[in-house]
């Protein structure tokens, strides 16, 4: 059986329709699970007693889908089964965005359970190679993604983001923690009139089981107020949520949807 730890957006309920069988629903306290009826709720305090529940319930497979925002550990809601896990929440706190979820699913595994990516469950959401939609690339973007997809790699280290926008060859801005929408809402002056293109990739050595980076719909919508000419992905490498409506959304605004190879 499989336990879906859900969080914001459409990817939790899409992934849900993809298993199998009907999964555990597990909502993070405060955080809103579109389309899901949540089966239990839990808090980075509470995640000791979660790990019980889940395997009363023979849930042997745990699936990470949808945006939780990074964790703060409130030590008067700790509850004693999570207590002794603290020590490993501090130390995977300090190792940014990405070493929180890593050290969550390590959690996992560490008690038996086995760690699932979303892309695993619903492969049909990858990315494929090529142009989505009527609008394809010309050279001066190849060489805007050349430069974008280096800009993420040469940044992997620093754990900041999966997303950049680039334009005539330099960068315009880079996704943070508040994610990929605020970032376009930055850069909407800059990229109005300009060739400026959003790319979209994983970063070294990340973690695709648990925080695999993903467009959708909305990602066209705030494109298009920022005034970019193109979206651009990481073939099988990122998740596309509503490819048809995506594609709806690229050929209305003019938008280049293009899923790179680096080969």
């Amino acid at each position: 059986m499989l336990a879906l730890i859900a969080g914001r957006g459409d990817l939790p309920a899409l992934v849900a329709a993809a298993a199998p069988e009907p999964p555990v629903v597990c909502g993070y306290a405060g955080v809103e699970v579109s389309g899901l009826d949540v089966d239990l709720t839990f808090r980075i305090e509470t995640l000791g007693s979660l790990l019980v529940a889940l395997e009363e319930r023979g849930v042997r497979e745990v699936c990470f889908a949808g945006g939780i925002d990074r964790p703060r550990i409130d030590p008067a809601r700790l509850d004693t089964e999570t207590k002794p896990l603290v020590p490993l929440f501090m130390e995977a706190l300090k190792a940014g965005d990405d070493g929180a979820l890593r050290v969550v699913a390590e959690l996992f595994e560490r008690t038996g359970f086995k760690t699932r990516g979303a892309h695993e469950i619903a492969p049909g959401l990858l990315a494929k190679s090529g142009v989505y939609g009527a609008h394809g690339p010309d050279p001066r973007m190849r060489q805007d993604v050349a430069v974008a997809a280096a800009h993420i790699l040469a940044l992997s280290p620093q754990d900041i983001g999966q997303a950049c926008v680039v334009a005539g060859g330099h960068v315009l801005a880079m996704e943070d923690a508040q994610g990929t929408d605020a970032m376009l809402g930055r850069v909407t002056a800059a990229a109005q009139g300009s060739s400026a293109i959003l790319f979209k990739g994983p970063k070294q050595g990340q973690s695709m089981k648990i925080d695999m980076p993903t467009v959708g719909p909305d990602t066209f919508k705030a494109g298009h107020a920022a005034g970019l000419a193109g979206v651009v992905v990481d073939a099988e490498n990122v998740l596309v949520l509503h490819a048809a409506r995506c594609i709806e959304l690229a050929n209305r605004y003019g938008i280049v949807f293009w899923a790179r190879t680096d080969a």
